[in-house]
């Protein structure tokens, strides 16, 4: 166990102990100031991950009831959140998709279709990485598209597009756009995010406001294209300039697609449950009430679809039960954890106490605000887990939002955006330390051009929620 681990293991008790049973520090009344107790408690452990993380969010099912905090009901029916079940219908068609290789066609396809040269071939990465990426996670997305990013750059290589130098800097620029790209993808849907999914149950649970899918795609997908364009542009034009020798052949996409050959019955089969699962949450907020099935339902129904599919390359349906080993039941109950916090902090009306402690804050321009706020959320999520930090500042920027007197869906959804933007260390996301395990990139690489993408985010991220969200989301 690391020395951080360790500390950890000890600070996490300790801050709880004291906020607990010292009550003068903070005021509260008892309930409150067990949920803020056992707050300081689960983040200090998912911060140090002094346990596995998705066993330290279990802590809430048994420490909120036992303190007092809130009643068992409460702290343990958040891990069975409808946006939980959405969440897992999601990663099950993702399963899907990669089971029968439909992931590297779609991506093959893109590429084909961009033409030549170096800029269009890591536009193309761009555009095929963020697509998979609003739909399947950012790290799964990762993982697909480096093989196809290293291939790209061995075929370049062994053509002699590039001369050396030029050929670092396409590299590094590619393997850096399967990175960026299949991060800020994931800002475009409920599920390509699990900050995302986190304001939205945060935002049924404790305020009492719906936010569909389709809601916080017309929020989402503009900002995920802003910030692609500006990624693009970044790292052909300043960031890895390259001076191309040849045109890039289009010939290793057209090959790839060759190797894969027709589709598959089942390539088919999933491509259709997908479409119509991707429709349905695209319409149902133009169908009445009374008719609409929730993103949740239309997410399950994807899901046991797969399953009910008969495949014919192999016994069972499109799926099988043994294909679910690969769910990331961990981040699920991670998920859980973070809202069983949430459910907390609105029961015993901590928010509340949150919001009187931040209303000093009301005298700053709200603009300044949300920059700082921004700042402060990118650069934890460069040490932390965005998981870990959206399940603990979304359900506190509830109370500043109170504090200060402005609209809580502004706190929320910087909260939620900038934490799935930190790009300028291996350990900050996962498809971070994918692309970093390849030999082209350096620390150096990654820290200068992710400083620059982090501040281009922050910038883009507060002016989209100030003069976009009120628009979109109230």
């Amino acid at each position: 166990m690391e020395f951080r681990q360790r500390f950890g293991l000890v600070l996490g008790p300790l801050l709880f102990a004291i906020l607990f049973f010292i009550p003068a520090i903070t005021g509260l009344e008892s309930e409150p100031r067990a949920v803020l107790a056992v707050t300081a408690w689960v983040a200090t452990w998912w911060i140090t991950e002094a346990m596995p993380i998705p066993a330290t969010s279990l802590l809430p099912i048994f420490l909120l009831p036992i303190t007092g905090g809130t009643d068992q009901g409460t702290a343990s029916m958040a891990y069975a959140d409808p946006i939980v079940f959405m969440y897992m219908g999601g990663f099950t068609i993702a399963l899907a998709i990669q089971k029968w290789d439909l992931h590297k066609r779609i991506a093959m396809t893109i590429i084909s279709f961009v033409g030549t040269g170096s800029h269009r071939m890591i536009l193309g990465v761009i555009i095929a990485t963020a697509g998979l990426s609003m739909w399947i996670s950012n790290a799964a997305t990762a993982l697909m598209m480096l093989p196809i990013a290293l291939a790209l750059i061995a075929e370049v290589k062994e053509k002699n597009f590039f001369d050396e130098p030029s050929l670092h800097r396409f590299a590094k620029g590619l393997l850096l756009s399967v990175a960026y790209a299949a991060s800020i993808g994931g800002l475009a849907t409920i599920i390509g995010s699990v900050p995302n999914a986190a304001f939205v149950a945060v935002a049924a649970n404790n305020l009492d406001r719906t936010v569909s899918f389709f809601d916080w795609f017309i929020f989402g997908f503009p900002l995920t294209i802003i910030l692609l364009v500006g990624l693009y542009f970044y790292l052909t034009k300043i960031q890895f300039k390259v001076k191309t020798q040849k045109d890039i052949s289009t010939d290793f996409a057209k090959n790839q697609l060759k190797d894969l050959g027709p589709m598959s019955y089942e390539e088919k089969a999933v491509l259709t449950v997908f479409s119509v699962v991707g429709a349905l949450w695209m319409t149902s907020g133009f169908i009445p009430e009374d008719y609409r099935l929730s993103d949740t339902s239309i997410s399950m129904i994807g899901a046991v679809s797969m399953f009910l599919f008969p495949a014919r390359q192999a016994k069972g349906g499109l799926m099988v039960w043994e294909d679910m080993k690969e769910l990331p039941w961990g981040l699920l109950l991670l998920f859980g954890g973070g809202l069983s916090l949430a459910a907390g902090f609105e029961s015993s009306n901590l928010t509340e106490w949150i919001g009187d402690q931040l209303q000093g804050l009301e005298v700053l321009p709200f603009l300044l605000i949300l920059i700082t706020l921004a700042t402060i959320v990118l650069f934890m999520t460069e040490i932390m887990s965005n998981t870990a930090v959206s399940n603990m500042l979304i359900p506190i920027s509830i109370g500043l939002a109170l504090g200060i007197g402005a609209d809580p869906y502004a706190i929320m959804g910087v909260v939620a955006l900038t934490a799935s933007c930190a790009f300028m260390l291996p350990i900050s996301t996962p498809p971070n330390a994918a692309v970093f395990s390849s030999d082209y990139l350096t620390i150096d690489d990654m820290v200068k051009a992710g400083f620059w993408m982090n501040v281009l985010s922050i910038i883009v991220i507060v002016l989209f929620v100030y003069l976009w969200q009120p628009v979109v989301l109230n």
